[in-house]
């Protein structure tokens, strides 16, 4: 397998801005996520781990689902979007020393 990451030298362009622009174009291949992934051999899980696993999992989510439900467990909250996903009616947790009164 051979990926080519190649990067040219624009204008004024530092030596530093044209390396991270190399170290960008080279993450964005996959290139190192694949090579340290394939550094150490891992034995593959046989087809009767796989299908008690998936099913211990069905189990697992089935019954957090019935303990949602029944309300014995609080329904999560639904996971954002990434930035920007910050949620204005819940109130600000106040940092160490806020909360305490000030004797004076």
């Amino acid at each position: 397998m051979s990926i080519n990451a190649e990067v040219q030298k624009s204008g004024n362009e530092s030596t530093l801005a044209t390396i991270r622009k190399f170290s960008r174009r080279v993450q964005g291949t996959d290139l190192v996520r694949t090579v340290r992934g394939q550094r150490y051999w891992t034995r593959t899980s046989s087809k009767t781990v796989k299908k008690k696993r998936a099913l211990k999992l069905l189990k697992r989510r089935a019954e957090f689902k019935r303990l949602v439900k029944e309300g014995k467990i609080a329904e999560p909250a639904p996971r954002g979007s990434g930035r920007g996903s910050y949620n204005r009616e819940q109130a600000p947790v106040p940092r160490l020393g806020e909360s305490t009164p000030i004797a004076r």
